[in-house]
């Protein structure tokens, strides 16, 4: 009679650590990214978000310091504003990567106001680790960038863009041809913060001078140099924003396809 114990049952492919890991499993890995946040986000109800931008590398009293203070003013006052417009429902909740500086900002003066706050963070080779002013729930780890910025496009209601550096530019100019190429279904504002800045960082003119952009295209942004101009902006912008069903997810727009 044979006693040997009997072999262990291996792990369902789907509790398989292992396998999850591996590359045959990347295109699970990326599906997790699109329905993980998306329960997420209907559990806290959030309908839409007001996405901020800018670098990790600013601190209150350092250099540039008053960009910091003033992200974490603006989205203090804007949610504000937001939590008188449904009581059953998130509109417009400040929406960031996750990380320092301005985003650390941007959370910190929406929590100081009550409001559910998100931030979407990325695994990077230097760790940038989530700041402590997200709502429980809502800090989300990614590990593509592609699917982290469909987050914050599908979401996005408007968008404020503080100084910032490579990551900035990059989200940027991503909601910028979203919206240059109107291949986003709804309109996002977009609001660049630091005339200044962003005028001596970026020469846009130069580009619309050279046949780069349309001159129209200099329209699909606009300036502003203090919270209560940029929080003035955003209501008049947001203001016939209705809900939609949640999360309120932008759709996209595919040209027809010609067939012979």
């Amino acid at each position: 009679m044979n006693s040997d114990p009997p072999a262990p049952h291996p792990p369902l492919a789907y509790r398989d650590e292992a396998f999850l890991d591996s590359a045959d499993a990347r295109p699970l890995r990326i599906l997790a990214e699109y329905l993980g946040p998306l329960r997420s986000f209907r559990r806290a109800r959030i309908c839409d978000t007001v996405v901020f931008f800018g670098s990790a590398r600013l601190a209150s009293g350092g250099h540039l310091g008053r960009f910091y203070d003033e992200a974490r003013e603006l989205a203090r006052l804007l949610t504000l504003w937001a939590k008188d417009l449904a009581r059953d429902r998130c509109r417009f909740a400040v929406c960031t990567g996750g990380g320092g500086g301005i985003m650390e900002a941007a959370n910190r003066g929406a929590a100081e106001a009550g409001g559910t706050t998100i931030g979407l963070n990325i695994g990077l080779p230097h760790e940038q680790r989530p700041n402590a002013y997200i709502t429980p729930g809502l800090s989300i780890e990614f590990r593509y960038f592609f699917m982290r910025k469909l987050w914050f496009a599908h979401l996005a209601r408007a968008l404020v863009v503080f100084p910032g550096g490579f990551g900035t530019m990059d989200e940027l100019l991503e909601i910028l041809t979203l919206a240059q190429t109107g291949k986003l279904a709804r309109r996002i504002p977009i609001l660049l913060y630091g005339r200044e800045f962003w005028n001596e960082v970026v020469n846009f003119d130069a580009l619309a001078r050279h046949g780069m952009i349309d001159a129209d295209d200099l329209q699909l942004f606009r300036y502003a140099d203090d919270p209560a101009t940029a929080l003035s902006i955003l209501q008049a912008e947001l203001e016939s924003a209705t809900a939609e069903d949640m999360p309120a997810i932008a759709h996209s727009r595919t040209a027809p396809i010609p067939y012979d």
